[in-house]
């Protein structure tokens, strides 16, 4: 990983969940850092998450469908990565054209600032298992069909092909990782819409009781974010495998085996299963495992992180900063 020192690096929704452990880990290897992220609220931005190097990135208060200044910050930039965007299934379907400008017409965007001001820096795009919808069959590998149960997928699957074909086109070299259900520390924990992994943990913490849809039974591939911050860094140093997208695939485990996990390691909590609700069920995927076999044989990555490990740390981050994830300026909510 020397590859990374003095680099210059820039990443947009750096203040968010996954690009804020991504800034610490990159300043921690000699990196020149640069994060880009509009604050916009609800989206998981959060000037807390990059306490540990406040005093050793860049911050830019910025939007991404900001052409203009993304025209700037995209020069003398070595490597980008590209985080940016929403990821409510629930929004995307009572706000579809939010979602249409965020996921789609703003990456378009980026890649043309970086094909007219910096076409040799590198991008690492966030794609996500959303793209595939219902799977068809398990494990699902990158051949899968993609059906999107949701526009937020379809828009994602857009921005995806549109780095792709940035590359074989004009020779930028872009990779997209299609990242499964990501939990651990700094993550957004005001509302459900953006991880629900790590708002049950939010829950069980509160003495709440978790609701689970249907049996509970549904399988979810799960990755904890160090995981998913070593993939992002391999890929982005290597200097193969261009052109093409990866799953990342994790640890297999029912949404109610997950919750046990967390009422054990806290030491209490409840948990019971509810009827699904119709907004609900009409998008809900079912059974989810990732094939990750060609990241592996590529990059030679594969998730490390212990799943009850991964959910120790993130309760003991939780523990000593819920003050910086639970509440905000205008309410006490709890």
């Amino acid at each position: 990983m020397s590859f990374f020192r003095n680099k210059k690096i820039l990443i947009t929704g750096g203040l968010g969940f996954i690009g804020s452990n991504l800034a610490i880990r990159l300043v921690e290897k000699g990196a020149q850092v640069t994060i880009v992220d509009a604050l916009i609220s609800e989206y998981g931005g959060n000037k807390f998450n990059i306490n540990p190097v406040k005093n050793k990135v860049r911050i830019e208060i910025v939007d991404v469908r900001d052409s203009n200044k993304m025209d700037k910050l995209v020069r003398r930039k070595d490597v980008i990565f590209n985080l940016a965007g929403t990821l409510s299934h629930i929004d995307s379907m009572t706000d579809p054209m939010t979602d249409l400008e965020i996921n789609c017409k703003a990456q378009l965007s980026l890649l043309e600032s970086v094909r007219n001001y910096n076409s040799k820096a590198k991008i690492v795009f966030a794609g996500t298992r959303n793209q595939y919808g219902k799977a068809q069959y398990l494990p699902v590998d990158e051949n899968h069909p993609q059906e999107p149960t949701d526009i937020n997928g379809i828009n994602n699957i857009a921005a995806e092909k549109y780095h792709l074909m940035y590359f074989r086109v004009y020779g930028i070299k872009a990779v997209s990782l299609r990242m499964t259900n990501t939990y651990g520390p700094r993550h957004q924990m005001k509302h459900s819409r953006q991880g629900i992994l790590n708002w049950f943990i939010r829950l069980i913490l509160d003495g709440r009781t978790v609701q689970l849809f249907g049996t509970g039974k549904q399988i979810r591939d799960v990755n904890y974010v160090d995981d998913v911050v070593e993939a992002l860094l391999l890929v982005a140093a290597a200097d193969r495998g261009w052109g093409e997208a990866y799953n990342l695939g994790g640890t297999a485990v029912s949404l109610l085996d997950f919750v046990k996990r967390v009422i054990k390691i806290n030491g209490k909590g409840k948990v019971k299963t509810i009827p699904f609700p119709i907004e609900r069920k009409t998008i809900e995927i079912g059974d989810y495992i990732a094939s990750c076999e060609k990241i592996k044989k590529t990059y030679g990555w594969k998730p490390k992180v212990d799943l009850n490990v991964g959910i120790a740390k993130t309760i003991e981050y939780y523990r000593h900063f819920k003050e910086h994830y639970w509440y905000t300026e205008k309410t006490d909510e709890k």
